[in-house]
């Protein structure tokens, strides 16, 4: 933090450390939109008088729209400008927000809550890419991810807590509300702050077919995963579903490889760093967001803790994230490089999500659970700015949207897989062991603890996967000190690490 205030010092640089803190105000507004939802549902379904398969579009209607528009976002951004596009999903997420909290019926919360995720996919996809163009120097982009990750990971479970207070205190329309002021700051703020940028341009046509084909295939396909809680993997919405989403992503790659302006060149696939390092996101998220759902189900149902008590517990993970994002992670990954790091934030996460598998119908707060969400949170905390630092290293700046959008589709759809995975998989557990004689509550905590046994699986492959790919293959020592990274210590041990 000490090295971040110092930078402020230069008039040059004061502007952009300034709007990056607005750039991170607009994303944690989306990111508290995932999570602050979880703890009104009750009260929401009481007051709009919603059934129990249909509240679960309260939150599916978000994801969709989020997962789906994420790349045709950050595309747009590249080709018209991201300041543009940021200011643009500001606009439609607050005033989405505003509908969702006057909303008189539920169909009408559900259509706004999918503006809402529409608009958080155009702001979001260009928070992390104006990050990169902004911060080219490795040392002052790890600082800025620092932020960034802090925003992304702690947000979720200020979610938690936010929702809990404003929905006991106030009115579950709060936790709308509450985004007017916010975004309206962010969106004025941005307009002075965040630097104009023109894009690429469109004078050579827009992939309009593409654009199309790639969004309608990842509607279908985040639609299909999410149906996988209620249908099962083997019903014929989620398979035929599956099938239609992979024959639009094929028809896809086959038409951006023909023309001469595509949304998203297939080269950018060929980026190592970018594509490894998004499936390790995807599966480190499975675990994170798995502990957000079946961790907030285990203290309600089986804790019996209320909304505000249950945000509460996930203090120890917030509080973390929050002391790793003042420099601290940077630190590490200047220190020991991006790889090291990445390991050890995984391999910590494993064991507080295998401390979670032996939880039971009475195991107090401390020390279990709190160990458990304090691995989890140092853990997540230590992995995902390097992670960042991995995917975007290699990126060409003029697809740094597109690079963002892909790094944030791998985020969203993998934790919608994830959920409709660990949901599906505690949901069975749970009948067979109701069936074999064992108690209702011995029951569902069996399924809890097998999900939170799987997403440990999910986190050690990604070790493997990490170690697998992303390893940079060992250079001969003069090109070593020849590397223009050398002239900074900290940015050679990123570089090497990425």
């Amino acid at each position: 933090m000490t090295s971040m205030l110092s930078s402020l010092t230069a008039p040059g640089d004061r502007r952009r450390w300034i709007a990056l803190a607005v750039v991170c105000l607009a994303q944690l507004m989306t990111v508290l939109d995932t999570t602050i939802v979880n703890v009104a549902l009750p009260a929401i379904q009481r007051d709009l008088h919603f059934t129990q398969t249909n509240l679960t579009w309260v939150v599916d209607a978000f994801l969709i729209a989020f997962g789906s528009f994420l790349l045709l976002a950050g595309r747009a951004g590249d080709l018209v400008g991201r300041r543009r596009v940021f200011l643009a999903g500001l606009a439609v997420f607050t005033a989405a927000s505003a509908l969702c909290g006057l909303a008189p019926d539920q169909w009408t919360l559900i259509a706004a809550r999918f503006i809402q995720g529409f608009g958080a996919a155009l702001a979001t996809s260009a928070v992390l890419a104006i990050i990169v163009t902004e911060f080219p120097e490795p040392a002052d982009r790890a600082k800025a991810m620092s932020a960034f990750v802090f925003v992304a990971v702690a947000g979720g479970s200020l979610g938690l807590l936010a929702g809990g207070i404003l929905t006991q205190t106030l009115s579950w329309r709060w936790i709308f509300f509450v985004n007017l002021p916010i975004g309206v700051a962010a969106f004025i703020l941005g307009r002075i702050l965040v630097p104009a940028d023109r894009g690429s341009g469109i004078e050579d046509g827009v992939d309009w077919l593409g654009s199309l084909l790639v969004t309608a295939a990842m509607l279908i396909g985040v639609y299909s995963i999410v149906e996988v809680t209620r249908d099962g993997w083997g019903s014929p919405q989620v398979l035929g579903g599956g099938a239609l989403a992979l024959a639009l992503l094929g028809a896809f790659a086959a038409l951006e490889a023909r023309i001469a302006n595509p949304i998203m060149p297939l080269q950018i696939l060929r980026l190592r760093t970018l594509v490894a390092s998004s499936v390790v996101r995807g599966l480190l998220v499975t675990g994170m967001y798995g502990t957000f759902f079946l961790g907030t189900l285990y203290l309600e149902h089986v804790r019996h803790y209320g909304a505000l008590a249950t945000g509460a517990a996930y203090l120890p993970w917030t509080l973390t994230v929050a002391a790793l994002s003042l420099g601290v992670t940077a630190r590490l990954v200047a220190r020991l490089g991006a790889l090291a790091v990445l390991l050890g934030g995984l391999a910590t996460m494993t064991v507080g999500l295998l401390l979670l598998s032996t939880v039971g119908a009475h195991t107090s707060f401390m020390p279990t659970i709190f160990l458990a969400y304090f691995a989890i949170g140092l853990g997540t905390g230590s992995s995902f700015m390097p992670l960042l630092t991995i995917a975007m290293s290699k990126v060409p700046a003029g697809e740094a949207g597109l690079a963002s959008g892909i790094v944030n589709v791998s985020q969203q759809v993998s934790g919608a897989l994830g959920l409709a995975l660990l949901g599906t998989f505690a949901a069975s557990r749970t009948k067979a062991l109701a069936a074999a004689g064992h108690s209702p509550v011995s029951a569902v905590i069996g399924g809890y603890h097998l999900a939170f046994l799987i997403a440990a699986g999910c986190t050690i492959v990604g070790i493997l996967v990490a170690y697998a790919l992303l390893r940079t293959p060992a250079r001969p020592a003069a090109a070593v000190v020849e590397h223009p990274a050398m002239r900074d210590p900290r940015a050679a041990s990123m570089a090497d690490a990425a």
